[in-house]
């Protein structure tokens, strides 16, 4: 009897030791990120929409953490979707606009994951790079046991890859990935092992064909916002599905389900957080819908008004599930697992932006699907686009490190400060205080020169870091 308690004493003991998040595969969470592709913050019905129908997304934001000040690493979707899979901006990357390819040396959120046991998958929209066989840039080559994706966004009747084969799919086009990814995810709550899902919708990108079902539910509507607001409810319905489904898995309370868009709101039809709009560096091309769901860890519903970004999606995954990453590139992100936890958290955080001037890469996803499925049905295959062949090619010459063309923004705390520099050199400063002015219509640069230059000392700094990443100086070990 005394050594029964012995024993029973000492497993606690080891278990007390072991640092939360870094468990057994099986205490690891299942994790399922889900991204819109063009969704502005105030494209919610949650958040005061007065015609967008959104009851799973609102259903969601009451029950688990709203996030009210989440920002887009970037104003456009590539260089987004490169942070999430890296907690890196993008522009350290290379990633400057659509259409980029991210390159293989960086380490993604998929392959960090599986040092740790997950098996991992992709599903919707890409635009990290081709998707084709021989592509460095497609998810299997970025960590992804699975995928059925697109270059770009993609509409309804989608021809997708999977895995480098083209295949006809059917339906409306948020639903197309959701069902390959329960069918996945029910195919692999089979074993003990975890799982990392990415589910990228490629709504409500323009052009917008919504589904009939959802179209007619804004009938009374200009025939444009009724596609636009009926695949914004296209997406709701596939995220509910995705959402409901995880209770019949018998895994919801212990899956993070994270949800974001990749931008700011559409001009025209979309509603935004901020100042401007989807393609610029104000809070209405960065600000996004934001929302996470973890019964175990988030047992009552909350709010935060804690600026995060997705650059933090990377390293919060890495600190919930114990992964380490020898020679780990800097990161721009931070943890938000004290966070999630309802602890303090630092609010004051800084975080930097830049918006190059370069110009996107087009990425025609239809038409290069066909394209890819007209051939391989006749028996031959196509090379991925130059610029994916390329991906892994480093600048020559190297960038500069004193001069940053382009728009870049420094946020401390609740200031914001904006760089502009356009093709002579001339830089252009704006200061704005987001907490009484979130509009960013006060510049307050002149009154406020000494906070200008503390936040511009700061934010050289980080340009100057960014422009190393970019001239490949992380990578001289690997």
């Amino acid at each position: 009897m005394r050594k029964c308690l012995i024993i029973a004493l000492s497993v606690v003991v080891v278990v007390a030791l072991i640092p939360r998040g870094q468990g057994s595969a099986a205490e690891r969470p299942n994790i399922i990120l889900v991204m819109a592709d063009d969704q502005g913050w105030g494209d919610m019905a949650y958040n005061g929409h007065p015609n967008i129908k959104t009851p799973n997304f609102d259903s969601a934001a009451a029950t688990g953490l709203r996030f009210d000040r989440f920002y887009a690493a970037a104003p456009v979707c590539s260089p987004t979707r490169a942070s999430v899979m890296t907690g890196r901006h993008p522009n350290r990357m290379g990633v400057f606009k659509w259409g980029y390819p991210m390159r293989p040396q960086e380490t993604t959120i998929a392959e960090a994951l599986k040092t740790v046991g997950y098996t991992t998958a992709h599903f919707g929209k890409w635009h990290l790079g081709s998707v084709r066989n021989d592509s460095p840039a497609n998810p299997g080559r970025n960590g992804f046991d699975e995928w059925l994706s697109a270059p770009n966004f993609y509409d309804n009747d989608a021809i997708m890859s999977r895995q480098g084969k083209a295949v006809q799919t059917k339906g409306e086009s948020s639903m197309i990935a959701v069902d390959a990814a329960l069918d996945w995810m029910t195919e692999n709550t089979k074993s003990d092992d975890p799982f990392l899902a990415v589910v990228w919708f490629g709504s409500p990108h323009s052009p917008h064909v919504a589904a009939e079902e959802d179209r007619k539910l804004y009938a009374e509507h200009p025939k444009n916002f009724q596609n636009f607001y009926g695949e914004v409810t296209g997406m709701d319905r596939a995220f509910g599905k995705l959402r409901n489904s995880l209770d019949g898995l018998g895994i919801r309370d212990n899956t993070i389900l994270w949800y974001c868009s990749d931008n700011g709101g559409l001009p025209k039809v979309g509603s935004t957080g901020g100042r401007a709009n989807k393609g610029k560096v104000y809070d209405g091309g960065l600000l996004v819908p934001a929302i996470l769901e973890w019964p175990a860890r988030i047992a009552k519903p909350r709010t935060t008004d804690i600026r995060c970004n997705t650059c933090d999606i990377y390293p919060t995954l890495l600190e919930i599930t114990g992964v380490s990453i020898e020679g780990q590139a800097p990161l721009d992100g931070v943890s938000l697992a004290s966070l999630i936890d309802g602890k303090d958290t630092e609010p004051n955080r800084t975080m930097g932006f830049w918006d190059y001037t370069a110009k996107g890469i087009s990425t025609p996803s239809a038409s290069w699907m066909a394209d890819l499925f007209k051939a391989q049905q006749a028996g031959s295959d196509l090379a991925p686009h130059e610029s994916s062949q390329k991906a892994a090619v480093l600048p020559s010459p190297a960038y500069s490190t004193s001069s940053f063309p382009g728009h870049s923004a420094w946020i401390d705390g609740d200031w914001k400060l904006h760089r502009i520099q356009g093709n002579n050199d001339k830089v252009k400063w704006e200061l704005y205080n987001l907490a009484t002015d979130a509009t960013e219509a006060d510049d307050v640069s002149e009154a406020e020169s000494k906070r200008v230059a503390a936040m511009r000392g700061n934010l050289d700094k980080w340009l100057v870091s960014v422009v190393n990443s970019l001239n490949g100086k992380d990578y001289v070990d690997q």
